[in-house]
């Protein structure tokens, strides 16, 4: 089981993917961040795939709230090669895709970082986040994008993972929020005037 505590009082089971989704400064991101930051904690390993914020942007937050030196922790960033910021070269704890259009990039990337997490920390339990599934929407089509995470998820399934996965709920039509849904074990609501929700089957 991952505990999702403080975060969200509940634990799921490993393999878990979990949709985190809802209108845009509600925390989708940072609520996410702090799943991933518990699980650093315990010892886990911790992958953010990044289609929004250079990873620079995104070690800088995650270090506000945990400590990352010698820690499986890593990022694949889809952004910085993009907006051709000079040259940047992978290490310990960023990896570098050309685009967030390269999502076979992304599941290579995703496919090293587990292999290195197992073999040089003996990680056995790893958390990933992706943020944001919106950003994969406009430079993608539905068809292409869903596929792209029917075999993510299914990685991440596959290697007793937790996955988060962060939506703007009102950047798209019910068509595509539904068909994406289907993919998920769980949905994580964040609202304006409430709390976070989790919503698992059977629940």
């Amino acid at each position: 089981m991952y505990d999702l505590s403080p975060v969200l009082d509940a634990e799921v089971d490993t393999g878990t993917n979990l949709l985190v989704s809802g209108p845009p400064l509600t925390g989708k991101r940072s609520l996410a961040l702090d799943v991933l930051a518990e699980g650093t904690r315990r010892g886990e390993g911790t992958i953010v795939v990044t289609t929004k914020d250079g990873a620079d942007r995104v070690l800088e937050d995650y270090r506000d709230r945990t400590d990352i030196d010698d820690r499986p922790v890593a990022v694949i960033d889809c952004v910085t090669r993009q907006q051709g910021v000079g040259e940047v070269a992978d290490d310990d704890h960023v990896k570098y895709t050309s685009s967030p259009v390269d999502m076979t990039g992304v599941g290579i990337k995703l496919s090293e970082t587990l292999e290195s997490f197992y073999d040089g920390h003996d990680v056995e339990r790893t958390r990933v986040m992706m943020h944001s599934l919106s950003t994969l929407l406009m430079y993608s089509d539905l068809q292409t994008v869903f596929r792209f995470l029917h075999v993510f998820t299914g990685r991440i399934q596959s290697v007793d993972g937790l996955g988060l996965f962060c939506i703007d709920a009102t950047a798209h039509d019910d068509q595509t929020m539904n068909t994406l849904t289907q993919l998920f074990d769980g949905v994580v609501t964040t609202d304006e005037d409430a709390e976070a929700s989790l919503r698992l089957p059977g629940s």
